[in-house]
This record gives structure tokens, sequence and C-alpha cells, in this order.
């Protein structure tokens, strides 16, 4: 057999196995998984002693997301460089519906953004915003285009993203219907602007007071009633970003009743604490939901290991210094984001893999085959077997990397973790069969990267991620 690509001499991991062996690429494809493999002219790729995992699927970015007045920094290109750099091989980015505007419209819109730019593969998730019977009758025509996730809000009332209860019953009934699966970013609307509202007649306008108008319970509260909401619509949903032990309580509790309810976290609830609003540039640190405190942190890390928390994705939605200055007399006003796609990885294996809290195996799962099960990619990604594309990343274990915005590649101009060294670093990056980064270096034209359509997936398919189910 003839090979255009061999990675040789590496330890696979997947999410089930871990073993010695060889990976033959023809196109984009891999041919062969073998305990030798002759490269016979194919390029070669040395990973003697390093990892050899299937791709990252960074199942929550926001590139050129209009936002707060402004746009996040990063475009498709920048933003997708930095995920590869991460060895994330495929986004989920979310488009966002405007007013009045049609999904199948929408999904043009960030079509024409992300096809000339993207330098991995990307798919879309729907942000629902405006809904009608017109839209309520579009959904199940996004899940046959390719996009089978959608996202709605019960908070940023100010911003035009909320929807009701009503109205969230109504998308996840529809979804439902069509093998989709609905994420909610979790938080009470109502106790937010209450508190912030409060703190501003104070003169209280520091990034402080962002941190505690939206307590725990903010959380919390949100993740039971939509969980609720999607015990009455009998569809299964996916809470996006959770960050305290309040919310993931609640989906393990959800889960024990056998109900399909999954939820995500991300690197910086995993590192931080909320002592970074007391920081000179605790502005920096300003996201949606904030950082909560350290048995949050413990309870989120516990919620990886025990199997609830089904994925780790980034919610990488940056911007500049100057951009978050929009706020510096008045904290509602800070856009809320950071960057995060380029960690996903070196975080998991540093804090996690590294000090035993999840394994080699787990790390592989809630990066790449949970997310690629959960939104329709599975067996295509999310997997090293024959006939999946060559999504690959050949992970050196003991390359230190200090992730300072000099070394990271995220188009700002500072890193969260700019005192944070990690210790495990992705070295080669190959999406369908082509190293599109190499120690850092872009290899491939902008616009490389291609749209991949999702298909739906029904409740069996994803059993097996419910906590106490069979793998």
């Amino acid at each position: 057999m003839k090979f255009d690509l061999v990675v040789k001499n590496g330890t696979i991991i997947t999410a089930a196995d871990t073993f010695q062996a060889d990976i033959g690429v023809q196109g984009e494809k891999i041919t062969a998984v073998a305990q030798t493999i002759a490269p016979d002219g194919a390029k070669l790729i040395e990973a003697k002693g390093k990892y050899v995992i299937p791709g990252a699927i960074d199942g929550h970015t926001h590139m050129e997301f209009p936002f707060m007045s402004t746009t996040s920094a990063d475009d498709f290109h920048t933003g997708t460089f930095a995920a590869a750099c991460g060895g994330v091989t495929t986004i989920m980015d979310f488009a966002l519906q405007g007013k009045g505007e049609s999904l199948m419209q929408t999904a043009r819109n960030w079509h024409a953004k992300a096809d000339p730019k993207v330098v991995t593969d990307y798919g879309l998730h729907m942000i629902v915003r405006d809904l009608n019977d017109h839209i309520l009758a579009e959904l199940g025509e996004m899940v046959q285009y390719g996009i089978p996730s959608f996202k709605v809000f019960t908070t940023y009332r100010k911003e035009g993203l909320l929807l009701d209860d009503g109205a969230i019953f109504r998308v996840m009934e529809e979804v439902r219907k069509h093998n989709g699966i609905v994420g909610l970013h979790c938080e009470n609307n109502d106790l937010i602007e209450t508190l912030m509202a409060g703190f501003l007649k104070e003169k209280k306008t520091s990034p402080e007071y962002f941190r505690k108008s939206k307590p725990a319970e903010v959380e919390g509260e949100a993740v039971q009633r939509a969980i609720m909401l999607a015990r009455c619509a009998g569809a299964p949903m996916y809470v996006v970003h959770m960050s305290t032990q309040y919310g993931r309580n609640r989906v393990w509790e959800a889960q024990q009743e056998g109900l399909p309810v999954y939820a995500e976290t991300c690197p910086h609830y995993l590192v931080f604490a909320d002592e970074v609003y007391q920081r000179k540039d605790a502005a920096n640190f300003v996201m949606s939901p904030p950082i909560k405190g350290a048995a949050d942190r413990a309870a989120l890390w516990a919620g990886l290991a025990n199997g609830d928390i089904s994925t780790v994705a980034s919610d990488h939605c940056c911007f500049t210094t100057e951009q978050k200055k929009m706020g510096e007399d008045d904290f509602t006003k800070i856009p809320n984001g950071v960057a995060g796609t380029e960690a996903i990885l070196p975080i998991l294996f540093s804090e996690g893999v590294r000090k035993n809290r999840i394994s080699l195996n787990l790390w592989v799962r809630i990066t790449s085959y949970n997310p690629a099960k959960l939104f329709g990619l599975y067996p295509r990604k999310g997997t090293l077997s024959v006939g999946s594309d060559a999504d690959i990343v050949v992970f050196d274990p003991d390359k230190k990397v200090p992730m300072t915005a000099k070394n990271l590649h995220s188009r700002i101009d500072h890193s969260i973790y700019e005192e944070y060294t990690a210790t495990g670093w992705p070295v080669a990056t190959i999406v369908r069969g082509q190293v599109v980064q190499e120690n850092g270096e872009l290899k491939v034209d902008k616009g490389w990267g291609k749209y991949i359509a999702r298909r739906p997936v029904t409740e069996s398919e994803t059993l097996s991620l419910l906590v106490g189910a069979a793998t």
C-alpha cells in the first residue's frame, strides 16, 4: 500500500486504548494503523517519544463575533491558526442570527467570513435569538443542512440575546423532532441585572463587581431551570461553559435519572480561581460566566474525572487590552471573553494528566471523542481509525512552553496564562492528511480548511456519554 504521509514510532492514545503503532495516510483519510509501516517515499512525521492523538475538537468558539459594541479580535484565520497550534483540528463556531434574519442567511454570512480564512476544519452551531413560527420551522432545515446544534441564552437581555422560557421550550421541542441538540448559556438574567444596577448605584465599577454580580447561584438556578424545560420537551440539552459546583451537581442529578443532559467546561475555569478579579489586569479575566472559587474549580475537575462533564471547550472570544478598556469606568461595558482554543490540550495535559486528575484516555475522550459523538462528527473525526479523517496531533509530553502572549498565536496583546508554563505541547497538527502547523509554523495557505456538515445524532448514540453508562 502506498501512503502520502506516515506518522511513525509514536504512542497512540485514543479514548479507549494506548498502544505503539504507525499511522498511514492516503489523501485525507487514515488507511492503515499497524505496528510498522514503511514510509517508501511518503512524507514522514517522526513521533518517537511522543503521543499521537486524534485532533482536538473545540466545540465552542466565537471568531469575528459582534458583541458588546465591538467584534472579537481573532478572525477565522488567526483564530484557527491559534487552534491548530494547540492541537485543535476542528472548531465549532457560533453563528449569530441577526434580528429578523433567516437561519440560512445567518449560515451564509458565517461561511462568507470563514471560508476564505480557515486553516482548520470548522462546523457551525446556530444561535437562535429571534424566534417566530418561520424560524421554528427552519430549525429542521438547519439540521438537514448540517447544523444539528443550536444555542439559546437565558441572559444578555440588553444585548438582545435572551429567550424567555417559553421560547426556549419551543426550540427544544422542535429540535428534538430532528435529532438535534440545544446548548444553553445558563445564567439568571433578572438577578444579574438587579445586582449590577445595585453596584453601579453604589459607584462600585471595577471588575471585582462583575464577578460579584454573577454569583454561583446565578448559574445553578439557570441550569436547574433549563433541565426542567428539557425534561418537559423530552429533549437532550448541553450546558455550555459550566463554571460552578451548583451547575455540575444539577447535571449529575439529571444524568442519574437517565436524562440526556451534557455539559462542557473551559480551561480557564480549571486553572484559576476568583482572586484574579483582585489583580491589576482583572479586566482581562472578564468572561461570562466569570471564574468562581477554588471549590468550584475542584468540582469541575471531579466532574471531568467522573464523566458527568462530557467535554472541555474554549469559549474563545478574545478582546485586546484596548477593547477591554471600554469598561475601565464601568464593569458592565467590559467586553466579555478570553482566548482559549490554543490552551485546551496543554492545560488538560499539564493540570489533568500530569497531576493524576484524569487519565491519558480520558484526556482524549473529553477533547475529541465526546464532542465528535455529541455533535455528529463521529466516526469521521474524534478517533484514529481506518476510514476516519487523518486529523492527527503529535504531542510532546515533555515540551515546556510559557503561555505568554509572545508564545501564543491569538491576535491579542496579552495572555491570561502569562505566568503559567505548560508541560506538554502539540508539535505537529495534521488536518485531513495535511500538516497545518509544525512547531508553531503555519504550513498551509489561508482558507485551506473547510466547512464540515454534521449529521443529526440519536439519543441512543450518545447514551454511553452519560454517567454510569457502559462505554
